[in-house]
């Protein structure tokens, strides 16, 4: 069954990310303070303002949909309309003063997502995915490389910090001794890049709702692929390990790899 994505939502999401963007603008490169979270993931003002704005406008907008965001919390709950929300994904980056963060801005229905966001503030860079529709970044068409070949491809992912020591890193391991080239430190960016045919294979552990779902309708919508590590379609209902990739021939060989 084919869920589609109605054009005022469209229009929401787009307003959103234009909220978030003076935002992390004003704070960026500025010496925010850093607090640590229970999980001792940062967080800093910026994040929690962004977040604020953006539910303001739901609730005048969309006052009968669930939202959860990653500084506010919520739970995804029922098949209506789902709004995640991640106001700074990479606040690390955000932080250190490097423009690979992003707001991403998602919406899910029956737990399928249909609307996805990558919003760059600094660069003025845009990607906006929608079920049914060929990806834009900055209102043009974007596409993936189609790279099918491990020993042709460029490999992203955040950092080897968050795979646990065992089963996961051993498997990015392999992975990297596979690819033409790994790089690290891109966060949500890395996915823009895949989409717009500069990265072919984005690969990270343990992810969050917030910080996956937006990446969907982006990479898919550009002819990539995305799906959790196993092959599952990644739907809105909690944490995953998360693999995306240039071509489907592509993908099967990462998959095949990562589970050796």
């Amino acid at each position: 069954m084919t869920v589609t994505c109605p054009a005022e939502y469209i229009a929401i999401a787009e307003r959103l990310a234009d909220a978030a963007r003076p935002i992390a603008q004003r704070y960026f490169r500025t010496g925010i303070a850093i607090e640590q979270k229970a999980d001792n993931s940062p967080v800093t003002k910026a994040d929690r303002e962004i977040e604020a704005a953006l539910r303001e406008i739901l609730a005048e907008t969309c006052p009968d949909h669930i939202v959860i965001g990653e500084e506010m919390g919520g739970v995804p709950e029922g098949e209506g309309p789902l709004w995640v929300l991640d106001p700074i994904d990479g606040t690390k980056a955000f932080v250190a003063g490097m423009p690979v963060f992003g707001t991403l801005i998602a919406m899910a229905v029956e737990k399928r997502f249909v609307l996805g966001v990558i919003d760059q503030p600094i660069s003025d860079e845009r990607w906006l995915g929608v079920a049914g529709r060929a990806t834009l970044f900055n209102g043009t068409e974007a596409r993936v490389s189609g790279c099918d070949a491990l020993d042709a491809a460029r490999l992203f992912t955040t950092s080897p910090e968050y795979y646990a020591r065992g089963e996961l890193l051993d498997a990015f391991d392999r992975l990297c001794h596979q690819v033409l080239i790994t790089r690290y430190g891109a966060d949500c960016y890395a996915f823009g890049l895949l989409a717009s045919g500069y990265a072919d294979i984005v690969v990270e552990a343990s992810m969050n709702l917030w910080d996956y779902a937006a990446l969907v309708p982006v990479v898919t919508g550009a002819g990539g692929v995305m799906t959790d590590w196993l092959g599952n379609p990644l739907l809105a209902e909690g944490s995953a390990n998360v693999v995306a990739s240039a071509s489907e021939e592509l993908h099967v060989a990462v998959l095949r790899c990562l589970n050796k």
